[in-house]
């Protein structure tokens, strides 16, 4: 316990009773992220989905307790445990538990922020017991009596960045005076079981048929390598460089853009990146794994649970000019969203088939996610003016070695900029490269915003 604390930390625990419950098939994207935490093994809380946000002007804890519980009700995936049983995973709703509360006492709001920030990194840190317990872990902290600060961490097999921007819109809501019934009444919206009815129906099969075949062709038949491959002598223990470059001019820019090449902003990102990435490895053939929200219909967009999956991004040549490449883009990324929803284990399995027969697959190391969200903007969240942001490129940190992937690039929405962050195999590209290629990608959209 702190020294400053009034009172001593304890702890508190939401009830949930008479909600519904059930057991069946995973869904696709819950199979995807299980496959992809079960390899990462003891660092698999490196997927973790986590938020810690200050509660202004502070509430009273019975407030935020009712607001958190009725939560728990209205999201299925927060209660929701994976289990492999006879060698399938299977989602398991419980209709009733308990989920424990962290309680930390503080004397003043900066404290609280701090140990706010402390308890968020602790939660992050540890995996989750994805059979055994709720996916997710809640922390407060108070300040005189009132919550000022709320710690959340989830599994990503319960939510992607999406997912938890719904629960945290949700949550606010419902702290500030909506009703678990008012929210149900003006909006449906998937739910994990449901989900998985539906992409277990004929539908959904065909679609994954569809949507494997697509990717099978495709790697047949796309480049053999985007980068060269790193040297024989390339020490396996290396490190990736973390690039970010913070642009505010990309904030009006990206519209601007899309608006003069009359198309979305998302094909305009990504063209410039295959055409800096082009740029670099001396390549006009591109091929890219692009992170698709899956979040098409109405019932998915407003859904608490993971959607999200890999789309593959096939450009068989770069144009001589950006606005020629943009309208290029478009129909290999449609093609792209239409097939990112499958059985992600069954689609990794044919591959390792195709490979044992020897075929050479194309270099898929390359991944691309958007994680704008475009229903952000429509989501009150309480902010005036954006605040002043000057333009900076940023190496932060260094990561372990990322198997199967060569370079990974995030765009991400912040107040006032869009940030780019790029992740590199430091042995097929250096600090000055990856500077080149962020700067590249945010100049060809200034160019063509005029």
């Amino acid at each position: 316990m702190d020294a400053a604390s009034e009172t001593p930390d304890d702890r508190t625990e939401l009830t949930v009773r008479g909600a519904r419950g059930g057991r069946g098939p995973a869904t696709w994207g819950q199979r995807a992220i299980h496959s992809a935490l079960v390899k990462l093994g003891p660092d698999a809380h490196r997927y973790n989905v986590r938020l810690a946000a200050p509660v202004e002007p502070g509430l009273p804890l019975d407030e935020v307790r009712r607001a958190f519980t009725d939560l728990l009700h209205l999201h299925e995936a927060l209660r929701t445990r994976l289990l492999v049983e006879d060698g399938e995973l299977v989602q398991v709703l419980d209709p009733e538990g308990g989920l424990p509360v962290e309680l930390l006492h503080r004397d003043t709001p900066e404290r609280a922020a701090a140990a706010a920030a402390e308890l968020l990194a602790e939660y992050a840190a540890a995996p989750f017991d994805l059979a055994g317990r709720w996916p997710v872990r809640l922390g407060l902290v108070l300040v005189d009596g009132l919550v000022r600060q709320a710690v959340l961490v989830l599994s990503h097999t319960a939510a992607d960045g999406w997912g938890m921007r719904r629960l945290v819109r949700d949550l606010v809501l419902l702290a500030t005076g909506s009703t678990l019934e008012q929210l149900r009444a003006a909006r449906g919206f998937a739910q994990p079981l449901d989900e998985a009815a539906d992409q277990h129906s004929p539908r959904g099969r065909r679609r994954d048929a569809a949507a494997r075949r697509h990717w099978r062709d495709k790697l047949r038949t796309g480049p053999r390598t985007l980068l060269p491959p790193p040297p024989a002598d390339a020490d396996p223990g290396r490190r990736f460089p973390l690039a970010v470059l913070r642009s505010p001019e990309l904030v009006a820019a990206l519209p601007a853009a899309a608006a003069r090449l009359r198309t979305s902003d998302a094909t305009v990102l990504l063209a410039a990146a295959a055409t800096r990435l082009g740029l670099l490895a001396g390549r006009r053939e591109i091929l890219f794994q692009v992170v698709v929200g899956n979040r098409f219909t109405e019932q998915a967009a407003e859904a608490v649970t993971t959607l999200a999956q890999e789309g593959l991004f096939h450009l068989p040549e770069l144009a001589g000019e950006f606005a020629e490449t943009v309208r290029r883009c478009q129909g290999p990324a449609l093609s792209a969203y239409r097939h990112s929803g499958y059985d992600k284990p069954q689609l990794e399995a044919e591959l390792d088939e195709l490979r044992a027969t020897g075929a050479e697959l194309a270099d898929h190391s390359v991944f691309w996610n958007d994680t704008r969200d475009p229903l952000a903007a429509a989501m009150p969240d309480g902010s005036a003016e954006p605040p002043a942001v000057r333009r900076e490129l940023a190496f932060p940190d260094t990561f372990p070695a990322r198997p199967g992937v060569s370079v990974a690039v995030d765009v991400v929405a912040v107040p006032g900029a869009v940030e780019l962050l790029m992740v590199a195999d430091s042995a097929l590209l250096d600090r000055e490269q990856m500077a080149r290629f962020l700067c590249g990608v945010e100049e060809l959209v200034l160019t063509a915003a005029g």
